[in-house]
């Protein structure tokens, strides 16, 4: 799943870029590109071979569930800016790559896009990315019987190394830790996808009002 949402994205990337697409295209498209692997592939494998996505993957969402999410979005947010100062004491000064392209589409785009960029980082990519890793890859670690807190830090490991930025790789595995345990306390993705929503929303409200990077 992973290999081929990276595979994926970087094909149409390639694509794109040979075919002279504008900037604005590349960037969206390629940001979308891995997310049909990333979304699609967990829905796929539990209907063919388990008991089904609701099921397998612990898709729900309760009002318990919105506010557990709420609340460990908080957290998330504390979590990552204290790894961010850690970070930035040994890495020194460092952006996000969805940072860097909201900044270039902010060059190069109108607002509505950059506002739709924003969109897609507050709520696309929490759905896809909790799907991915703490529905797939937990509950196939859970199911191989590894332990939960084993199972919360390999899944956040694998989620901060797919992100491919090694000075962030501290504050998205810290992010990943706080999902993955309320992923196993609930049983559920729905707490989870709203505190992802509430730990990208900061930023992402800063891509919509032009102040990315």
């Amino acid at each position: 799943m992973l290999a081929g949402a990276v595979l994926l994205a970087g094909v149409v990337t390639v694509a794109l870029h040979l075919s002279d697409a504008p900037q604005v295209v590349t960037i969206l498209i390629g940001t979308l590109a891995p997310w049909v692997m990333l979304a699609g592939w967990p829905i796929i494998a539990t209907r063919l071979r388990g008991n089904g996505p609701f099921i397998d993957l612990g898709i729900r969402l309760t009002w318990r569930d919105v506010g557990i999410g709420v609340f460990g979005g908080v957290v998330s947010l504390a979590v990552a800016a204290a790894l961010a100062g850690l970070s930035t004491l040994m890495f020194g000064d460092f952006t996000s790559a969805a940072g860097d392209m909201a900044a270039e589409l902010s060059d190069s785009a109108g607002r509505p896009v950059v506002v739709l960029f924003a969109f897609m980082l507050a709520f696309g990519a929490p759905v896809v990315e909790e799907l991915a890793f703490r529905g797939l890859v937990f509950a196939g670690l859970r199911k191989h019987g590894f332990r939960p807190w084993i199972t919360i830090a390999l899944s956040a490991l694998v989620f901060a190394l797919f992100h491919f930025e090694p000075a962030r790789i501290l504050v998205v595995g810290g992010v990943g830790l706080v999902l993955g345990f309320l992923r196993w306390r609930t049983g559920s993705l729905g707490a989870g996808m709203v505190a992802h929503c509430v730990n990208n929303l900061p930023a992402a409200v800063l891509v919509a009002a032009g102040l990315a990077g």
